[in-house]
């Protein structure tokens, strides 16, 4: 999978901050990324509002998303390098100053770029991949790639260019796949409905244990 690094230009204010969410939300679930874009979309918020906080509304901001070797990184980038985010200890009762110990509870690790003309507060969130373009699922993910590859070079030699699929031809491959072993299940008089049913249940299994969750 390819995660090519990604940024966005904005004005910091507090309505931005909503679509920058829900932004994140979109690009992680495309990387899949789905394990951390609750924890992505806590940091974005809190890095973007303590700009808003501490640089004043309407301050000109650059977003920058990529990864870092097995680490997603986030940065924002704005003009001003007087105002540093500072990790402060917020008491029960107070309304600022959680904003840096948020992202500091969450993120791997945080820190703070000067440059000559801006500033760049960045975090990393730990992925669980091996390598920045890995699979997240393991050696499950890592065999049904290798099955989709065989049938896409067989059934869509014409579109296939390079030793990559695209998300597109691996969800068509896939499409062949499940075909192709749904006529064989038919012709040894299995009943295809059911294999699905239970491969459903295998599935959703696996996720459950993988989160966590009760089976």
């Amino acid at each position: 999978m390819s995660r090519k690094p990604w940024d966005l230009a904005f004005t910091a204010e507090p309505e931005e901050v909503g679509a920058l969410r829900r932004l994140m939300r979109l690009h992680l679930g495309a990387w899949g990324l789905h394990d951390v874009t609750d924890v992505a979309q806590l940091c974005v918020s809190e890095l973007v509002s303590n700009v808003i906080t501490h640089v004043g509304p309407g301050t000109p901001v650059r977003l920058m998303v990529s990864m870092n070797s097995a680490h997603l990184r986030i940065e924002v980038h704005d003009p001003d390098t007087r105002a540093l985010p500072t990790l402060m200890e917020a008491g029960s009762d107070s309304e600022g100053g959680r904003g840096m110990a948020l992202v500091d509870a969450v993120a791997d690790r945080w820190g703070v770029l000067l440059r000559p003309d801006r500033k760049v507060t960045w975090c990393e969130l730990e992925t669980g991949l091996a390598t920045p373009n890995g699979h997240v699922g393991g050696v499950r993910v890592t065999r049904a790639e290798a099955l989709l590859s065989l049938y896409a070079a067989a059934r869509l030699p014409r579109q296939v260019t390079s030793g990559t699929l695209s998300a597109a031809l691996a969800e068509e491959a896939a499409i062949y796949v499940i075909t192709d072993l749904l006529h064989w299940l038919r012709a040894h008089g299995c009943d295809a409905e059911e294999v699905l049913d239970r491969a459903q249940t295998h599935f959703e299994v696996q996720i459950a244990e993988g989160r966590g969750l009760p089976c």
